[in-house]
């Protein structure tokens, strides 16, 4: 097909899709073997041991531990027992760092979110869930970011899997992005896009790389990156942290089988996946949201168009890339 603009439903951005650019598929995914970091020296192999913070959230078996949530030694925000408040800086505005930056740790060395035995898999959303419950009590949370960086060019400094739960005292932007035209799509149609854009991949399949009862993941038609997935819960829930157990395993499933297709047909990219959810303040107001992980591979580099536009080139036709998951 010939290069295409196409609009996103939710922000109003433009990308475009431009298949004649990509190499042949063995050209565009080149399968490097991963660089496995010994266990001896692993600071998360032994936490406690390797001077970090005792647990915040502890799950046991009978004989060790299987997932903990801990402080980061190295936080990029700090709680604090005052108030937010905007100060001036000139014509410039600041607010203090306050917050908190937590690190979710699962047992194994090497097995990553896909790799982890099922009920440990749902063990981490579990601590994720409970933790986010927890500071969304603090009047100075406003957002709680939760994701995982895997592999060294999405992010992780350190091998052994973990995962971030980072509470701020602002929405970031590019969640008040999907809020605001979340809202104005409701506003105008009665209708949450995000439930429309489910109806509409549901119908013509072609994008679905993976669906079970209660969860669907499919390649969104305006995708930002080659092979970007979104997991979705295909009942509609606004928050992350209200959606019943029985959702949320089933979204646990998905985005294991999604995260497994990746790794087989694309040789082990590293990836980074998050949570997009609403807001801790006056979350009655967002009922329009719907709550969503999505999973991005690190495949392509934006490049200068990119950073002087904001418009993105996506190298492999959404279509194709379900094709090439679901094969």
């Amino acid at each position: 097909m010939n290069s295409e603009l196409r609009q996103d439903l939710v922000s109003g951005d433009w990308v475009v899709i431009a298949p004649n650019r990509s190499k042949r598929l063995s050209q565009l995914v080149k399968k490097e073997k991963r660089i496995k970091a010994p266990q001896k020296g692993c600071p998360f192999e032994n936490p406690q041991e390797s001077g970090n913070g005792e647990p915040i959230i502890l799950y046991k078996n009978s004989h060790d531990w299987l997932v903990q949530v801990i402080p980061n030694k190295y936080p990029a925000f700090i709680p604090g027992v005052h108030k937010i408040k905007i100060k001036k800086n000139g014509p410039y505005q600041t607010v203090d760092g306050v917050g908190y930056h937590d690190l979710v740790i699962t047992r194994d060395h090497d097995k990553n979110f896909s790799a982890l035995p099922f009920k440990e898999a749902n063990l981490v959303f579990r601590a994720f869930r409970e933790r986010y419950k927890t500071l969304a009590e603090d009047p100075c949370s406003a957002y709680v970011s939760i994701f995982h960086n895997w592999g060294p060019r999405a992010g992780a400094s350190v091998y052994h899997p973990h995962y971030q739960i980072i509470a701020i005292p602002v929405v970031p932007p590019d969640v008040n992005h999907s809020l605001s035209g979340s809202f104005n799509y409701f506003k105008k149609n009665k209708k949450c896009v995000h439930c429309v854009m489910i109806e509409h991949e549901k119908k013509i399949k072609s994008r679905i790389v993976y669906e079970n009862k209660e969860a669907i993941v499919f390649a969104p038609f305006v995708s930002r990156e080659p092979f970007e997935l979104r997991v979705f819960p295909k009942k509609h829930f606004s928050c992350f942290e209200d959606t019943p157990d029985g959702v949320m395993e089933m979204m646990v499933d998905a985005l294991q089988a999604s995260l497994n297709k990746m790794e087989r047909k694309l040789g082990d990219p590293d990836y980074n996946f998050f949570i997009h959810t609403a807001p801790i303040l006056n979350k009655k107001k967002y009922g329009y949201y719907h709550w969503h992980i999505e999973v991005q591979p690190k495949i392509s580099i934006s490049a200068g168009f990119e950073l002087s536009t904001g418009i993105e080139i996506t190298v492999v036709d959404p279509d194709d890339a379900a094709k090439i998951l679901k094969s």
